[in-house]
This record gives structure tokens, sequence and C-alpha cells, in this order.
């Protein structure tokens, strides 16, 4: 049985889809630790990051860039931070997370948003791509 992130990319799971290509697929994080918290994840289900092949790692780490760079123009933020933690899901996913202060990086720490808000901001970011 896949993950959670597999049924994502499937679409039997519905989320607010930023961006994909062939290989990797970006949504936000629907409990975020601040708006625009963005998922980007490779679509071969592998669970931690350095059982990636190189290309996959390098692909990955080019396609989370993109994704950052439109989040910072889209999301008003000092810079985009990234994790890479892996213990929630058993399947690879690079954080992006907009980050005006320390407490912005911290799990603990989290917002709630409406679905419009989610919609919005999903719009929003791809318009940047």
């Amino acid at each position: 049985m896949g993950s959670v992130f597999t049924s994502i990319i499937k679409g039997e799971i519905p989320s607010y889809k930023i961006a994909e290509d062939e290989n990797y697929f970006a949504f936000l994080d629907i409990n975020p630790n601040a708006k625009g918290h963005t998922l980007c994840i490779p679509k071969k289900e592998t669970d931690k990051l350095l059982d990636l092949d190189e290309e996959s790692y390098l692909g990955l780490m080019a396609f989370s860039r993109k994704i950052g760079i439109a989040l910072e123009k889209a999301v008003p933020c000092k810079r985009v931070g990234m994790a890479v933690v892996g213990l929630e899901v058993p399947h690879v996913h690079v954080h992006l997370i907009p980050l005006n202060e320390m407490r912005d990086i911290n799990f603990q720490h989290k917002v709630s948003m409406t679905d419009d808000e989610f919609r919005e901001l999903a719009a929003k970011i791809r318009e940047q791509l």
C-alpha cells in the first residue's frame, strides 16, 4: 500500500496543488507552520531522502528551488526555509516554509487557513511559476 502522498499524486486524495512535472509534485501542507507552507515530493515513492539515487535527489532539489522562488514572490516573508524531516510520512518530502521569525520553522507552531485561503494561495503561487 502506498503512502498518503502517493494517494495525493494519484488524485485519490484532494490537494492544493502548486505544480507537477514528470517526476515531482508540489502542494500546500494542510497543517502549515506558516501560510504558504509547501511540500515537494518525488512521484516515485521512496521513504528516506538519502535513499534517492543522485539524479532523483538533485532533481528534487532543483524542483524545490523553482517552487521556493515562486513561493517567495507570492508570500511576503523574509526568506523561504527548507526542512527535510521525514518522520511523519514514509515518503520523501521537502518542506518549503515562508519565514519571518524562527518559530515559523518550528513544527510545534501551526496556523489555520480556510479552504478559500488555501485555494487562493495555491493559485497565487502558481502564477509566479
